[in-house]
Protein backbone atom coordinates (compact mmCIF):
# COMPACT_ATOMS: atom_id res chain seq x y z
CA UNK A 1 0.00 0.00 0.00
CA UNK A 2 1.24 3.40 -0.87
CA UNK A 3 0.87 6.68 1.56
CA UNK A 4 1.48 9.88 -0.77
CA UNK A 5 3.01 12.61 1.01
CA UNK A 6 5.50 11.07 3.28
CA UNK A 7 7.68 12.58 4.82
CA UNK A 8 11.26 12.12 6.56
CA UNK A 9 12.68 13.80 9.97
CA UNK A 10 16.26 12.92 10.50
CA UNK A 11 18.21 14.50 13.21
CA UNK A 12 20.39 14.16 16.36
CA UNK A 13 17.68 13.20 18.77
CA UNK A 14 18.19 11.43 22.35
CA UNK A 15 18.92 7.91 21.88
CA UNK A 16 19.91 5.95 24.47
CA UNK A 17 21.62 1.87 24.44
CA UNK A 18 20.34 0.82 28.39
CA UNK A 19 19.73 -3.07 29.89
CA UNK A 20 16.16 -3.62 31.98
CA UNK A 21 15.47 -6.32 33.97
CA UNK A 22 12.10 -7.10 32.48
CA UNK A 23 12.93 -5.98 28.79
CA UNK A 24 16.52 -6.96 28.39
CA UNK A 25 18.30 -4.50 26.16
CA UNK A 26 16.78 -1.58 24.81
CA UNK A 27 17.07 1.07 22.63
CA UNK A 28 15.41 4.62 24.43
CA UNK A 29 14.71 7.64 22.50
CA UNK A 30 13.09 10.56 21.46
CA UNK A 31 12.16 10.90 17.74
CA UNK A 32 9.65 13.57 18.16
CA UNK A 33 10.13 16.89 19.76
CA UNK A 34 7.35 19.72 20.17
CA UNK A 35 8.20 23.30 19.49
CA UNK A 36 11.95 22.78 18.42
CA UNK A 37 12.24 25.01 15.65
CA UNK A 38 14.06 23.63 12.56
CA UNK A 39 16.05 25.06 9.41
CA UNK A 40 15.51 23.21 6.36
CA UNK A 41 16.90 25.40 4.39
CA UNK A 42 14.37 27.73 2.87
CA UNK A 43 11.82 27.33 5.70
CA UNK A 44 12.06 26.72 9.33
CA UNK A 45 9.73 23.77 10.55
CA UNK A 46 8.31 23.52 14.48
CA UNK A 47 6.00 20.49 15.52
CA UNK A 48 3.35 22.13 17.34
CA UNK A 49 2.81 20.57 20.88
CA UNK A 50 -0.53 18.73 20.51
CA UNK A 51 0.48 17.60 16.95
CA UNK A 52 0.91 13.92 17.75
CA UNK A 53 -3.13 13.78 19.26
CA UNK A 54 -5.18 11.20 17.08
CA UNK A 55 -2.44 10.36 15.14
CA UNK A 56 -2.45 6.85 13.53
CA UNK A 57 0.25 5.03 15.71
CA UNK A 58 -1.77 1.83 15.07
CA UNK A 59 1.48 -0.43 13.55
CA UNK A 60 4.86 1.27 13.27
CA UNK A 61 8.16 -0.81 12.71
CA UNK A 62 11.31 0.37 13.98
CA UNK A 63 14.00 0.10 11.37
CA UNK A 64 17.53 1.17 10.67
CA UNK A 65 18.08 4.30 7.82
CA UNK A 66 14.74 3.77 6.29
CA UNK A 67 15.41 0.66 5.14
CA UNK A 68 12.30 -1.14 4.46
CA UNK A 69 13.44 -4.19 2.99
CA UNK A 70 14.87 -5.36 6.03
CA UNK A 71 13.20 -7.00 8.82
CA UNK A 72 12.08 -4.83 11.58
CA UNK A 73 13.95 -4.67 14.19
CA UNK A 74 10.58 -4.24 16.58
CA UNK A 75 7.58 -3.60 15.84
CA UNK A 76 4.42 -1.98 17.95
CA UNK A 77 0.81 -2.92 17.25
CA UNK A 78 -1.65 -0.49 18.86
CA UNK A 79 1.18 0.54 21.27
CA UNK A 80 -0.23 -2.95 23.46
CA UNK A 81 1.94 -4.50 26.19
CA UNK A 82 3.26 -7.37 24.22
CA UNK A 83 4.43 -4.84 21.06
CA UNK A 84 8.49 -4.50 20.74
CA UNK A 85 8.39 -1.14 20.74
CA UNK A 86 6.40 1.13 23.14
CA UNK A 87 5.66 4.33 22.34
CA UNK A 88 4.10 7.19 24.62
CA UNK A 89 3.22 11.24 23.82
CA UNK A 90 3.59 13.25 26.95
CA UNK A 91 4.55 17.65 26.63
CA UNK A 92 7.39 17.69 24.96
CA UNK A 93 7.03 15.08 21.78
CA UNK A 94 6.76 11.03 21.23
CA UNK A 95 9.11 8.90 23.61
CA UNK A 96 10.22 4.86 22.21
CA UNK A 97 11.36 2.09 24.42
CA UNK A 98 13.12 -0.47 21.78
CA UNK A 99 13.17 -4.45 23.28
CA UNK A 100 15.99 -5.79 20.66
CA UNK A 101 17.00 -9.33 20.57
CA UNK A 102 20.50 -8.84 20.53
CA UNK A 103 20.93 -12.50 21.04
CA UNK A 104 18.90 -14.10 17.94
CA UNK A 105 19.55 -11.34 15.57
CA UNK A 106 22.66 -10.04 14.48
CA UNK A 107 21.58 -6.16 13.47
CA UNK A 108 20.37 -6.02 16.60
CA UNK A 109 23.22 -6.48 18.19
CA UNK A 110 25.43 -4.08 16.22
CA UNK A 111 22.85 -1.32 16.51
CA UNK A 112 23.17 -1.75 20.10
CA UNK A 113 26.65 -2.10 20.48
CA UNK A 114 26.70 1.60 18.14
CA UNK A 115 24.40 3.37 20.32
CA UNK A 116 26.40 2.25 23.56
CA UNK A 117 29.26 3.23 21.82
CA UNK A 118 28.04 6.80 20.79
CA UNK A 119 28.64 5.77 17.17
CA UNK A 120 24.81 6.27 16.29
CA UNK A 121 23.12 8.97 18.19
CA UNK A 122 20.71 9.74 15.46
CA UNK A 123 16.74 8.64 15.25
CA UNK A 124 14.64 9.57 12.43
CA UNK A 125 10.60 9.22 11.50
CA UNK A 126 8.56 8.69 8.46
CA UNK A 127 5.38 10.66 8.83
CA UNK A 128 2.55 12.55 6.84
CA UNK A 129 1.04 15.56 7.34
CA UNK A 130 -2.60 16.12 8.04
CA UNK A 131 -2.41 19.81 9.37
CA UNK A 132 -0.54 22.90 8.87
CA UNK A 133 0.21 26.28 9.14
CA UNK A 134 2.74 28.96 7.50
CA UNK A 135 4.06 31.99 8.70
CA UNK A 136 5.58 34.47 6.55
CA UNK A 137 4.31 33.22 3.82
CA UNK A 138 5.57 35.81 2.01
CA UNK A 139 8.98 36.05 2.84
CA UNK A 140 12.44 34.62 1.47
CA UNK A 141 12.44 32.22 4.29
CA UNK A 142 8.72 31.66 6.01
CA UNK A 143 8.19 29.36 9.03
CA UNK A 144 5.73 25.98 8.89
CA UNK A 145 4.03 24.91 11.76
CA UNK A 146 2.91 21.18 11.22
CA UNK A 147 -0.56 21.02 13.56
CA UNK A 148 -1.00 17.74 13.44
CA UNK A 149 0.58 14.57 12.47
CA UNK A 150 -1.82 11.84 10.64
CA UNK A 151 0.31 8.72 10.49
CA UNK A 152 3.64 7.57 11.71
CA UNK A 153 5.11 4.64 9.30
CA UNK A 154 8.73 4.28 11.08
CA UNK A 155 10.86 5.22 13.29
CA UNK A 156 14.92 4.20 12.43
CA UNK A 157 18.35 4.51 13.85
CA UNK A 158 19.84 6.96 11.54
CA UNK A 159 23.79 6.82 10.42
CA UNK A 160 24.08 10.31 9.25
CA UNK A 161 20.95 12.46 10.98
CA UNK A 162 21.84 15.60 8.80
CA UNK A 163 19.44 15.62 5.65
CA UNK A 164 22.64 16.24 3.02
CA UNK A 165 24.44 13.41 4.45
CA UNK A 166 22.87 10.31 2.86
CA UNK A 167 20.81 9.11 -0.11
CA UNK A 168 17.86 8.30 1.94
CA UNK A 169 18.03 11.11 3.53
CA UNK A 170 18.56 13.54 0.50
CA UNK A 171 15.05 11.60 -0.96
CA UNK A 172 13.23 12.62 2.03
CA UNK A 173 14.12 16.14 2.05
CA UNK A 174 13.41 16.45 -1.61
CA UNK A 175 10.09 15.21 -0.72
CA UNK A 176 9.45 17.12 1.85
CA UNK A 177 10.53 20.00 0.35
CA UNK A 178 8.28 19.59 -2.68
CA UNK A 179 5.20 19.14 -0.45
CA UNK A 180 6.26 21.82 1.59
CA UNK A 181 6.25 23.77 -1.29
CA UNK A 182 2.93 22.80 -2.66
CA UNK A 183 1.15 23.63 0.76
CA UNK A 184 2.95 26.91 0.46
CA UNK A 185 2.15 28.12 -3.12
CA UNK A 186 -1.81 27.13 -2.06
CA UNK A 187 -0.99 29.84 0.90
CA UNK A 188 0.65 32.09 -0.87
CA UNK A 189 -2.27 32.27 -4.00
CA UNK A 190 -5.06 32.73 -1.21
CA UNK A 191 -3.07 35.93 0.20
CA UNK A 192 -2.79 37.26 -3.30
CA UNK A 193 -6.69 36.60 -3.83
CA UNK A 194 -7.56 38.82 -0.58
CA UNK A 195 -5.29 41.49 -1.39
CA UNK A 196 -6.59 41.51 -4.73
CA UNK A 197 -9.84 41.99 -3.12
CA UNK A 198 -8.75 44.48 -0.72
CA UNK A 199 -7.75 46.55 -3.61
CA UNK A 200 -10.67 46.27 -5.61
CA UNK A 201 -12.70 47.55 -2.27
CA UNK A 202 -9.92 50.54 -1.81
CA UNK A 203 -10.81 51.53 -5.33
CA UNK A 204 -14.73 51.46 -5.30
CA UNK A 205 -14.53 53.19 -2.16
CA UNK A 206 -13.03 55.98 -3.72
CA UNK A 207 -14.87 55.95 -6.56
Amino acid sequence: MKINNLELRPFTFEVRAEQDEKHGNILTGRPIVYDSRTDLGWYDEIIEKGALIDTDLRDVRFLINHNTNMIPLARSRNNNENSTMQMSIDEEGMKIRVDLDIENNAEAKSLYSAVERGDIDGMSFMFTVEGQEWAEADSDHPTRTITKIGKVMEVSAVTFPAYQQTSISARGLSEALDNAKDALESVRKELRKIEAQKQKIRILSEV
